[in-house]
């Protein structure tokens, strides 16, 4: 049975139901074995569509809007964009006994394991999905889990060099699989299939189509583009100062100091421990006479010996088990995870924070354990406000930033930026600021957090960092770490925000080992201020520094383009030269904004690198002159203080 509205196609196979809907600038399909589709928008804003063409009238029904179509033939849907062929779905033998949307009910429940296949077409690259330390930069080829992990952001959505992209709408844990002769995606509780695709001429046209549906990101404030300073861990108010002034000593702008965990008594405390933050607003005020803001790591655990841990756990605001026993991790007690997709307990956490910190004078937040980090990963041991784990649990990293912005948002702060572990789809309308998790300290895994950076701004999430340096294994007085975090701040200062973190060795020990709590039990790492790694080193930080500072005013532009366009501010070279098959296909070199190819040295002792230019007039930051490049390679010096950057001239 085919039935239509204004805007909607829908077609029914015995009890299936599939209805392609214009969204937006794009299409959405849902489907579910039972006749009847939830209402969940997941992550999609409300959206007008124009120009909705449906023909119900011929053999094969379709639906159109935004130039992207989709056709019914027979069960499967095809996609097309100006008779082209985009994708479509698997049509698959009949001597299989197999559909191209597969559907495994849990018995006398409304909820499903499913499985969406897709044609795979050869020569097809794929861009985006999120971070992932197994992946490859094009994704063709690899499995993909659908589920968030320390290091590992799951945001699924990509971009084709087809010519579309394509929204997996579903929190639900899963696996995509990009293989030679298939594209699968599968997911192992939910109540339906749910996707959302569009086509474009290029690649920032799919993006700005992309993210009106999902939301755009907050401004980043220009106040915060300067040098962040974190390590693990300033342990008392006092190293904090004397960090914060002896930057002021030496005349170098610090426009953010980070306090990590444990600054507190018990996790779920939300607050400092007095015994080491005796006078937090002092501290507060000292900073502020210096130009620098404070930022302050929140957890989302709460330990059942904490202050709040009554209140929280008998309101229902904590992720609850299913079986067994209700403790979600253990780090250093028995703690639970603070259920961010419960209204109540986000109301609760960001009025905790106001009153805690907020009164102080802190408006800078560091959601960390974002994921959230279970020490027991059995996800379908664990259910929260929306819904058991297995079929909402990538939403929980949004939920939390959403949660701390809104707070923020009612307490007046009007510049809002959260520093976060993980996110999801949407995240950066609520002021997320994605970081890579802790990564270790190495050439190798500087490599791949490129990739990382440019897929996750393919992915949506224009606001992305990694650790300087790397998290595990740095040790200070090592010459190769040396240069590697030297290469690190090199690439970091064409990056949206430069930030300083690490836990770095020789570890420092625990102020008072006698205690299980509060902030002098756990043991910090070495220094991780520009002058810890030397005269020479330092001198290249200043200079580059001086570079970044030089470069607030582009920053804040490329920064605009994320805000109003959905941009990418590390931006995968196929987003300026879409035409140039090689700019599809490079991974170790991208462009900041519009203007500025970045090529990060990230091979140890290496003091020169190959560097592909697109057709076009370049000039090197380093002086040496304007390269007049028909879209091919150069071998670019790269002496230890030098990067190359070249400057696009058109």
């Amino acid at each position: 049975m085919i039935t239509k509205t204004n805007d909607s196609l829908t077609v029914t196979f015995g009890r299936e139901i599939v209805r392609v809907q214009a969204f937006g600038r794009g299409l959405r399909v849902c489907s579910s074995p039972f006749g009847v589709l939830p209402d969940e928008k997941w992550a999609l804003e409300e959206a007008p569509a124009e120009n909705v063409i449906i023909n119900t009238e011929e053999k094969n029904p379709y639906i159109e809007n935004s130039g992207v179509r989709c056709t019914f033939y027979g069960k499967s849907l095809t996609f097309t964009r100006n008779g082209e062929l985009l994708f479509e779905e698997l049509r698959i033998p009949g001597v299989l006994h197999e559909n191209a949307r597969c559907y495994r009910p849990a018995l006398g429940t409304d909820s499903f394991e499913a499985t969406v296949r897709f044609r795979a077409f050869d020569g097809e690259i794929i861009h985006g999905m999120g971070q992932y330390l197994d992946a490859k930069y094009n994704m063709k080829g690899c499995s993909i889990a659908l589920d968030q992990r320390n290091t590992q952001t799951s945001v699924p959505f990509f971009i084709s060099n087809r010519g579309y992209g394509f929204l997996w709408n579903n929190p639900a844990f899963g696996n995509t699989v990009f293989a030679e002769n298939v594209t699968e995606w599968r997911v192992y509780s939910t109540r339906k299939i749910d996707y959302w695709v569009c086509a474009g001429d290029t690649p920032d046209m799919i993006m700005e189509k992309y993210t009106e549906v999902t939301g755009r990101a907050t401004e980043l404030p220009e106040s915060l583009m300067g040098l962040w300073q974190c390590k693990l861990r300033y342990r008392t108010q006092d190293e904090v100062l004397a960090v914060a002034r002896e930057y002021h000593k030496r005349g170098v702008k610090l426009d953010v100091i980070v306090i990590d965990f444990f600054h507190w008594n018990y996790q779920g405390d939300w607050s400092f421990d007095p015994e080491y933050w005796p006078d937090p607003k002092a501290m507060v005020d000292e900073l502020k006479s210096y130009g620098t803001r404070v930022m302050v790591s929140v957890w989302p655990t709460v330990d059942e010996r904490s202050v709040n841990y009554k209140a929280l756990s008998e309101n229902g605001y904590l992720v609850s088990s299913d079986r067994g026993i209700p403790v979600t991790i253990r780090f250093c007690g028995y703690e639970h995870f603070l259920d961010t997709t419960n209204p109540g307990a986000q109301k609760m956490l960001s009025d905790i924070l106001w009153e805690n910190y907020g009164k102080h004078g802190i408006d800078l937040f560091w959601l960390d354990i974002a994921e959230p980090e279970y020490t027991l990963y059995e996800r379908d041991l664990y259910r929260y406000a929306l819904g058991p784990a297995e079929q909402v649990g990538n939403i929980y990293p949004r939920c939390y930033s959403k949660a701390v912005y809104d707070g923020q948002m009612q307490s007046g702060v009007k510049d809002v930026l959260g520093l976060v572990r993980s996110a999801w789809v949407g995240s950066p309308k609520y002021g997320a600021l994605v970081w890579s998790g802790d990564i270790d300290s190495t050439f190798e895994q500087m490599k791949k957090q490129i990739w990382n950076g440019i897929n996750m701004g393919v992915a949506g999430i224009p606001y992305w960092i990694s650790d300087i340096g790397g998290f595990h294994g740095g040790d200070i007085n090592d010459p190769v770490f040396k240069e590697l975090i030297v290469r690190w701040f090199q690439w970091a200062v064409f990056t949206p925000v430069l930030r300083m973190h690490g836990e770095r060795k020789p570890r420092l020990p625990a102020l008072d080992n006698t205690k299980d709590h509060g902030g002098g039990f756990l043991a910090s790492g070495a220094p991780n201020e520009l002058w810890s790694y030397g005269e020479e080193n330092y001198n290249i930080f200043l200079k580059y520094l001086n570079i970044r500072e030089d470069m607030r005013g582009y920053i804040v532009k490329t920064a605009k383009e994320a805000e109003d366009r959905g941009l990418p501010m590390i931006r995968a070279m196929f987003f300026e030269f879409p035409e140039d098959k090689k700019a599809w296909e490079i991974s170790d070199q991208y462009m900041f904004g519009g203007e500025y190819l970045v090529a990060p040295v990230t091979d140890h002792g290496a003091r020169e690198r190959r560097v592909y230019l697109p057709k076009g007039r370049w000039e090197a930051m380093d002086g040496s002159g304007i390269i007049e490049s028909k879209g091919e390679y150069f071998v670019a010096k790269a002496p230890l203080d030098y990067m190359p950057v070249y400057k696009h001239l058109g």
